[in-house]
């Protein structure tokens, strides 16, 4: 049961007589695969005044990074107030005007650079700064909540792709990263005084153990962006996004997807062949990892190939393991290092993505010769570290 479901079952207690705004997505449904911005308006009792929607809108209108102002939804005839326009990533006090209680309801997908946490964040900020109530309802972390890899954010480098000071795969669902937000002093960028003031609730969902991966849940996968589409993607944006994120700025650089589809679980380079590029990466040594070449039709009916990259062992699998071999490759590729020459605004965006300043450096200054495995050794140990401090959030066995 979702946090949705329980919030139903206990038939929606905390909201009854309020003014109830949702801060939600497509992929906010219950376990009928109902939405719920409909289940809240069918509601009795349950006076839903507002929706409001972060990146891609409140259907996945628009595509990543396209900024919106508010509109009416087709579907609801409900007034859309967004959190994507360009000038604030934060509901405003106007626009929490009048509202008791604001519900977040968005499926996660387990990696910090994906913005619905840090969303989360900025919404519990401003609504402890305008004294209204936050309710967050649970849902899985797709990737399980044992799996945690990558490395820890530097505080320097917090932003809209990086909220929490946590590994880039962190383990946790939005549940409990709302409970570390929410205890632990300094996450939430407030006044104490404020916070200590602050009303949450988390409503946690029931029969989910941290051992479930999203197949075991016998949910439905409901697109939580346009790219990300099933669970296959959110393996693959875990696995390969920051390493193939880049191919626009370095020449040659890697892509993802092919023929407009299998986003994040195909390779590409440009300016090299399938062939040649699938005996590069099987050189690479990346535990639990396979690579193959695939050919599909695009939609003009022309053949593509890229390089399929297959989990074959999900225990032995680090899942960002194998975007930092794919940055070494790069720069061995180059034949120089094209990570030393980046403009400020490409620089700061790969580094806020992979939240580390000291591989970062790395990078800048060794290029093919990078310690990757170094890295990587190294931030086993950290997180190892991290996941003892984190189990006081923990919601779920």
């Amino acid at each position: 049961m979702l946090g949705i479901d329980v919030l139903e079952a206990e038939g929606f207690a905390p909201l009854l007589g309020k003014r109830v705004a949702l801060i939600s997505h497509p992929a906010g449904v219950n376990r009928r695969g109902e939405r719920s911005v409909d289940v809240l308006r069918g509601a009795p009792n349950v006076n839903l005044t507002t929706v409001f929607a972060f990146e891609h809108g409140f259907n996945n209108e628009f595509p990543a990074g396209q900024r919106y102002e508010d509109y009416v939804d087709p579907r609801t005839g409900m007034q859309v107030r967004s959190l994507y326009n360009g000038r604030s990533s934060r509901p405003t006090q106007a626009q929490l005007a009048g509202i008791d209680v604001v519900v977040i309801d968005l499926q996660d997908i387990g990696v910090r650079s994906y913005t619905y946490s840090t969303l989360m964040r900025y919404a519990i900020e401003e609504c402890f700064r305008n004294n209204v109530e936050v309710i967050v309802l649970d849902r899985p972390n797709p990737l399980g909540g044992l799996k945690v890899d990558g490395p820890l954010l530097d505080q320097q480098l917090m932003s809209g792709v990086g909220g929490f000071r946590v590994p880039y795969v962190h383990g946790l669902t939005m549940g409990e990263l709302a409970r570390m937000a929410y205890e632990a002093p300094g996450v939430l960028q407030i006044d104490e005084s404020i916070r200590n003031r602050g009303r949450l609730t988390v409503i946690p969902m029931r029969g989910w153990h941290r051992s479930m991966r999203w197949p075991e849940t016998g949910l439905t996968f409901v697109r939580t962006s346009p790219l990300i589409g099933d669970f296959a993607a959110v393996v693959g944006y875990a696995m390969v996004g920051l390493g193939s994120s880049w191919g626009s700025f370095v020449r040659p650089g890697f892509s993802h997807g092919v023929a407009g589809s299998l986003w994040f679980r195909t390779l590409t380079l440009n300016g090299r062949n399938t062939d040649a590029l699938l005996r590069e990466l099987q050189t690479v040594q990346v535990p639990g990892v396979a690579f193959r070449k695939i050919t599909v039709n695009n939609a003009q009916g022309q053949l593509e190939s890229a390089v399929y990259v297959d989990v074959t062992d999900w225990d032995a699998w680090r899942p960002t393991e194998l975007s930092f071999h794919l940055l070494r490759l790069n720069a061995r590729l180059n034949g120089n290092n094209p990570f030393a020459s980046l403009n400020t605004e490409n620089a700061r965006s790969l580094n806020i993505h992979i939240g580390s300043t000291e591989w970062y450096e790395a990078l800048r200054r060794d290029g093919a010769r990078v310690n990757v495995e170094g890295y990587v050794a190294l931030w086993q140990q950290r997180n190892a570290v991290y996941q003892e401090q984190v189990r006081r959030y923990w919601l779920y066995d």
